[in-house]
C-alpha cells in the first residue's frame, strides 16, 4: 500500500478528499487529474540544461551506440520476445522519466524560450501542451538530442523548479507555510493498479512541501497538489513535460513573471 512511511511531514489521508478533481476533471485521474483554468492557468516548463562547452554534435542515441559496441554499456534482452540485442528498437533521445536535478558544475539552465530563439520554434506550439513533441525542437538529424543538452524529463517537474514553486504557492496561500495541503498520487507514479478510484492522497503543511520530492518509493512529484481551500490546484501530467497552476491571476502572474522559473500561459488551455 502507498505510504510515506512513519515520521515523514506528510501523511496518508482519506480517497475521498480528491473526488472533488474527479467531478470537476470529469477524468480518472490516472496519468493526473487535467484541471481547467481556476481562473487563470500557467505551464510551468521542466527544466533542460545545457553543457557550457555548448551542445556538440555527437547525439545520446550515437553515444549510446559507441558505448555498446566497445562493451561499456550492457544491451538489455527487453521484454515480450523482443530481443534488444538483435532488433532494432528506436533512437535513445537522451530524456528520462520522473524526478531530476541540475546536473551539477559545468551545466547551466538552457530555457525554452532561448531554445526557441535558436530553432524558430514557438516555445510551446499552437494548439498543445508541453512534451516532447511541442517543445522547441533542439534535436540532431538522427532524432536524438546533443549530449551536450539534456532535455527535460517527462512526468516530474526538477527539484530546482518544484522548490521555486512551493516558495511562490506559499506567498498566495491563506496561512502561508501553514497551509493545510493534499497530494494525489496518480497509478503511473504509485504503480499500484488496483482500484484506481482508490485515490493515493498524502496531506501536510505547505511549508513541508520540499519533502514531497522524496516521498519513498515515487519517481516524481506529486500528479495533483491544491490547498484545503481549493484556491489553486497543480497539474503534473505523467506524459508531458510541464506543470500546470491553475489559481487567481495574481499567483499566475507572479509565475509567468518570475526570474527563475519559466512558465507560460497557453490561451488555447481551457
Amino acid at each position: 500500500m502507498f505510504d510515506t512511511g512513519t515520521g515523514h511531514p506528510w501523511q496518508r489521508a482519506a480517497s475521498a478528499e480528491a473526488d472533488w478533481l474527479a467531478e470537476l476533471c470529469q477524468d480518472d485521474g490516472v496519468l493526473g487529474f487535467p484541471v481547467p483554468r481556476r481562473p487563470d492557468a500557467a505551464w510551468v516548463l521542466n527544466a533542460m540544461y545545457e553543457s557550457e562547452l555548448g551542445p556538440g554534435v555527437v547525439s545520446h542515441d550515437e553515444l549510446l551506440r559507441a558505448d555498446i559496441a566497445a562493451g561499456d554499456v550492457e544491451v538489455p534482452r527487453g521484454v515480450r520476445g523482443v530481443d534488444f540485442r538483435v532488433h532494432e528498437v528506436g533512437v535513445a533521445t537522451g530524456g528520462t522519466l520522473g524526478r531530476a536535478e541540475h546536473p551539477g558544475p559545468g551545466w547551466r539552465r538552457l530555457r525554452w524560450a532561448e531554445l526557441a530563439e535558436r530553432t524558430g520554434d514557438p516555445v510551446v506550439a499552437e494548439g498543445a501542451l508541453p512534451s516532447f513533441r511541442s517543445a522547441p525542437d533542439g534535436r540532431l538529424g538522427d532524432g536524438s538530442w546533443p549530449v551536450g543538452i539534456r532535455p527535460p524529463t517527462e512526468g516530474s517537474l526538477d527539484r530546482e523548479t518544484w522548490n521555486r514553486l512551493v516558495k511562490i504557492l506559499l506567498e498566495h496561500s491563506p496561512q502561508g507555510p501553514d497551509t493545510r495541503c493534499f497530494a494525489y498520487f496518480c497509478p503511473f507514479v504509485t504503480q499500484e493498479w488496483g482500484d484506481i478510484h482508490d485515490h493515493h492522497v498524502i496531506t501536510g503543511r505547505l511549508g513541508d512541501a520540499p519533502a514531497l520530492y522524496d516521498v519513498p518509493g515515487m519517481e516524481a512529484t506529486a500528479s495533483n497538489l491544491w490547498p484545503a481551500d481549493r484556491s489553486w490546484v497543480t497539474y503534473t501530467d505523467w506524459d508531458l513535460w510541464g506543470t500546470k497552476v491553475a489559481g487567481p491571476p495574481t499567483l499566475v502572474r507572479a509565475l509567468v513573471g518570475d526570474a527563475e522559473i519559466e512558465a507560460v500561459r497557453l490561451p488555447w488551455d481551457e
